[in-house]
């Protein structure tokens, strides 16, 4: 055995046998189990309201049960009736044995692995502090959860040789690992081999796929020709279940049910904390031990620990103690009852110090009501000042002339986004551009989450512009654009309000975390519709045409949902119905800015479809759209992109994922599409319009890399709800099982082993 692996046993090993103790409700003499009820099995304490034995009445009911099996030596307790091993139980947790997936390189052919885990009905749900990790240098892993939401996520391991591999680290290169939500009850996974293990055979012959607890497993270049590795993470790394009482109930619904389980001296615990119902039992302060029996927690002698003065006696009381003063000494008033002073040496000064402080503090609060009666009605007038400034009689009067502004715009108060922002704190800040700082604001009336805009400055000039654009954008009403919600017109600058969109910026998605299992390429092109088709409503469909002109990735949001919205448009111009361009002083950002509005100074909508152009390179490309490089043709995204297409290069330049999820008759399409958005002349590109339908078109040539696989199935349930009484059963077999709660592999492959049963 190679010292890596020895180290990685000795890692493995010492955690799991200091887990076995573990456990804030068992201490050595407490009453852990009902009378007349065994105490143990084998090495594992079993506290109440867990029991040991099938038939006994030791645990709360039959999903608690512990089945201690003697025909091990020690004996080894398993989940009632079935064949999950019980590692260590806590009063919030239970480790159990695990299950690996693997799949190995073998001449003829490689069979795919699948596996499920339903506990649906069952106390116990998936920790979040267990992670899905796939080992490997050729693997594919994804994993699907159903209950009680709809969950899915996955990773890819791969690496060309051991010197790729990072010591410790699960960042995709040899090992990849991905966290599960809270309250999971029910999961599958696939395990893939990419090229079935053939170029990677020699240092890296199998894959593997489980999920266990993080803090029981280190990766190691080690692990990928350590052909023992499956073995030792079943017995090493456990999976991490928690389980409650209760499975429907919150602490008010359990307390009036007849089968309450917190006992006297205790209190109810909800476990919203783990996404769940249900509810678990905690001793209250002053007592400890097994809080779900009627004698579990009982009174902690705090004098022991002897917590009073030299001056003063303890005396023990039912959840706490006090401490009793001897003769001639008082306590010294500071709320802890553990210091006694003597009697003489207490009211001469405390008298006197009491006189001053109360002298001192009406001084005080006198002079502060004149400072802040004064400082408040200077600002009342400041701020009078700034709301004529900024055009608020004129947005008035534009808002009582139009019902619709009226109702969907709101004129915030200085006070209200002050308070929104903790005083616009650094730690709300969610960024800053050109023309200003985004906050993020809570407002109270109602509980809504807000993006508030400060601008740097204001033109003065331009003061019966900004309120028109004020009145139009609020009447914007488009599902990919940003909101504006409303103004604040009493600061020196003004304040716009907007929708909040959580997920951050779209430049953040492409260069930062593109390697996210959600940003694939289908969903960047449905992105790219989604944010075609606002621009195209603000060109076409709005009350006043909009120009933007400032298309950028940083200014596309994505929300919740990862759905595209369109925000910032602290550069845009309203065009006039009669009008198809504006004359304005250049405004944009370096890389998307159109040169024909560069060089001419006329704004059109098509300076927009340019920006736009630009964003679909970034988004095929993962470049940004300014590089420092040496050569100067690839200093620019677009000369670059455009370059590259005309001499043949364009799969060269594409992103990998991009490459290798679509169809090469889809990238062709939409690089020419991105060719003629660059089109040096205006009248030569397309409008937003026939960019959205062309995008839309483009969705039908979708590609799926991972169909015609060969599947094997292992499928590890646990009971419903109507079968709670049953076994709690893992069952491996060659042959098809008929139970409804098994795992099964099937396959061709005589050299691919079954997964063995947790022992």
């Amino acid at each position: 055995m190679s010292l890596e692996s020895i180290f990685f046993h000795l890692l493995l090993c010492l955690p799991l046998a200091l887990a076995r103790t573990d456990s804030r409700f068992i201490a050595q003499g407490d009453i852990i189990t009902k009378p007349n009820c065994q105490r143990s099995c084998g090495n594992l304490t079993v506290p109440y309201p867990f029991g040991v034995g099938l038939e006994t009445g030791c645990s709360f009911g039959p999903r608690f049960n512990v089945n201690c099996n003697t025909s091990f030596d020690p004996p080894r307790p398993f989940i009632n009736r079935g064949n999950m091993e019980i590692v260590d139980i806590t009063d919030g947790t239970m480790s159990v044995k695990n299950w690996v997936g693997r799949q190995c390189y073998v001449p003829n052919g490689l069979v795919n692995y699948t596996m499920s885990i339903n506990m649906t009905g069952s106390p116990f749900t998936f920790s979040d502090s267990n992670r899905f990790t796939i080992v490997g240098c050729d693997d594919f892993a994804v994993i699907k959860g159903s209950e009680p939401r709809n969950f899915s996520s996955g990773c890819v391991s791969m690496c060309s040789g051991p010197k790729d591999v990072i010591e410790g680290e699960c960042s995709g290169i040899g090992c990849c690992q991905t966290e599960i939500p809270r309250g999971l009850q029910h999961f599958e996974t696939s395990l893939i081999t990419i090229n079935s293990h053939k170029n990677v055979s020699s240092f890296s012959p199998c894959g593997y796929a489980f999920l266990g607890d993080s803090d029981r497993f280190r990766f190691s270049a080690a692990n990928l020709d350590d052909l023992s590795f499956w073995e030792r993470v079943t017995d090493e790394v456990p999976l991490i279940l928690d389980w409650g009482i209760g499975n429907s109930q919150n602490c008010s619904e359990a307390q009036r049910s007849n089968d309450y389980a917190c006992q006297q001296n205790s209190y109810c615990v909800e476990l919203a904390d783990i996404g769940r119902q249900g509810y678990r039992c905690n001793c209250s302060k002053g007592f400890e031990g097994n809080p779900y029996l009627s004698s579990g927690c009982t009174d902690v002698n705090e004098c022991a620990s002897n917590p009073c003065d030299a001056h003063a006696t303890c005396i023990n009381t039912l959840g706490s103690h006090i401490c009793s003063c001897a003769k001639g000494y008082v306590n010294d008033g500071k709320g802890d009852g553990g210091r006694c002073i003597a009697k003489n040496s207490e009211f001469p000064v405390l008298k006197f110090a009491l006189g001053m402080s109360f002298g001192f503090l009406g001084l005080i609060i006198a002079a502060t009501w004149l400072y802040f009666g004064f400082k408040g009605r200077k600002l009342m007038k400041l701020r009078e000042k700034f709301f004529q400034q900024n055009g608020g009689l004129l947005l008035k009067q534009q808002l009582s002339s139009n019902e619709v502004s009226m109702k969907s715009t709101k004129i915030f108060t200085a006070q209200e986004l002050k308070k929104a922002t903790n005083n616009y704190a650094e730690d709300r800040i969610l960024g800053r551009g050109g023309y200003g700082t985004v906050y993020k604001g809570i407002l109270t009336d109602p509980q809504q989450i807000v993006a508030i805009k400060k601008s740097r400055v204001m033109d003065q000039n331009q003061i019966e512009q900004f309120i028109n654009e004020v009145i139009i954008l609020t009447e914007v009403n488009h599902r990919n654009v940003v909101k504006l919600l409303g103004c604040c017109l009493e600061t020196e600058v003004p304040l716009l309000v907007y929708e909040y969109v959580s997920n951050g910026t779209l430049f953040h998605h492409i260069h930062n975390s593109g390697g996210m299992p959600w940003f694939s390429w289908d969903n960047r092109l449905r992105i790219a519709i989604e944010s075609a088709s606002a621009l195209s409503y603000l060109h076409s469909s709005a009350a006043m045409p909009v120009i933007h002109r400032d298309v950028k990735s940083p200014n596309i949001l994505l929300d919740e949902y990862y759905n595209a919205k369109i925000s910032d448009f602290g550069a845009s111009r309203l065009v006039p119905i009669d009008q198809t361009q504006v004359s304005t002083l250049v405004q944009g950002t370096l890389g998307y800015l159109d040169p024909e509005y560069f060089h001419t100074g006329q704004l059109t909508d098509k300076s927009d479809v340019y920006s736009f152009g630009v964003v679909l390179a970034e988004l095929m490309t993962g470049r940004k759209p300014l590089s420092n490089t040496k050569t100067d043709d690839e200093k620019s995204l677009s000369t670059f992109f455009l370059m590259s297409l005309k001499t043949n290069r364009l799969f060269q330049i594409l992103d990998p994922r991009v490459r290798r999820e679509g169809s090469l008759e889809q990238l062709q399409a939409v690089a020419e599409l991105i060719k003629r958005c660059l089109k040096l002349h205006s009248e030569d590109r397309p409008t937003m319009r026939e960019v959205v339908m062309e995008l839309e078109g483009f969705r039908k040539f979708s590609n799926h890399p991972w169909i015609q696989q060969e599947v094997e199935e292992e499928v590890v349930g646990l009971m419903n709800e109507e079968e709670a009484t049953d076994l709690y059963t893992v069952t491996i077999s060659p042959e098809p099982s008929t139970g409804p709660y098994t795992m099964q592999h099937t396959g061709t492959s005589p050299l691919v082993h079954a997964i063995s049963s947790p022992r």
